[in-house]
């Protein structure tokens, strides 16, 4: 049985596709903020993320899973190139702002951006696709929170009010597992997050939490280290961090994890 091919990509003309990032070092210094991108959100990613993931693991017409949606920065992208979006997101003010942006941005393939208010990890995604009369899709797109670093709502359901590392990773399991019951076997599922440092202790959250991706049956195909600079948490305080980090003997985060993950075939 043939394999189905995963992309559109023409592998005999490899080298034309140059704006395709293939190595696992990712040094992106400008934002896309063209259109509907705007980096007025705590936390959003950067759009050339999922632009990336969509190129390389995704066809025209399929469906892309964002349980983490926020600003609407997966959807925004999935529509620009032609791909139908699914994200959740916990707060519905938050999620009204990701409609008015999504409808603001071009759609030039009329394909379906649907939003949905709900906590990921207890959402019914299999029920609400079929709502839609789609059983599956064929790439997910998780960016949560880094547990506390910031806090994005007073409701206790979100991530970032997890009450301790543990808490964090059980949410994420359950998540995980809600984004496993609707992706085709053999498809994508990308993780981004970072660490944490609290306490006088380096936390690798990004590592504790791609385990969990692991146990849930998915194989880890890469790890992409993705550089930032200026974070909205330590705007204009770069020269204190600096003095924090020579007095305390740790190192500044400068960087974020992409997990990019296979789920087994049957």
């Amino acid at each position: 049985m043939a394999i189905p091919k995963i992309n559109d990509l023409d592998n005999k003309q490899w080298k034309d596709y140059g704006d395709i990032l293939t190595d696992s070092l990712w040094l992106i210094n400008r934002r896309d903020n063209t259109g509907s991108h705007a980096p007025d959100y705590w936390g959003n990613y950067i759009p050339q993320i999922p632009h990336q993931m969509m190129r390389r693991y995704t066809r025209k017409g399929d469906w892309v899973l964002d349980p983490f949606l926020g600003s609407g920065t997966t959807l925004i992208e999935a529509q620009r190139m032609g791909r139908h979006g699914l994200g959740v997101e916990l707060q519905p003010r938050v999620a009204e702002l990701a409609k008015e942006r999504i409808q603001a941005e071009k759609n030039p393939h009329s394909v379906k951006a649907e939003i949905a208010v709900g906590d990921s990890s207890s959402f019914n995604f299999k029920k609400h696709l079929g709502k839609l009369g789609v059983k599956s899709v064929q790439l997910a797109m998780l960016h949560p929170p880094y547990f506390d670093i910031i806090q994005f709502s007073e409701d206790q359901r979100c991530l970032s009010n997890a009450s301790d590392i543990d808490s964090f990773l059980e949410s994420m399991r359950k998540v995980v597992a809600g984004c496993n019951s609707v992706l085709d076997p053999g498809r994508f599922l990308c993780l981004v997050i970072g660490d944490k440092y609290a306490k006088g202790e380096w936390i690798p959250l990004g590592f504790l939490t791609m385990q969990v991706v692991q146990e849930a049956g998915f194989t880890l195909k890469s790890i992409v280290v993705k550089n930032f600079e200026e974070t909205a948490g330590k705007k204009g305080a770069q020269q204190l961090w600096r003095y924090r980090a020579l007095v305390g003997g740790f190192y500044v985060f400068k960087h974020e994890y992409v997990f990019v993950f296979q789920k087994n075939r049957r």
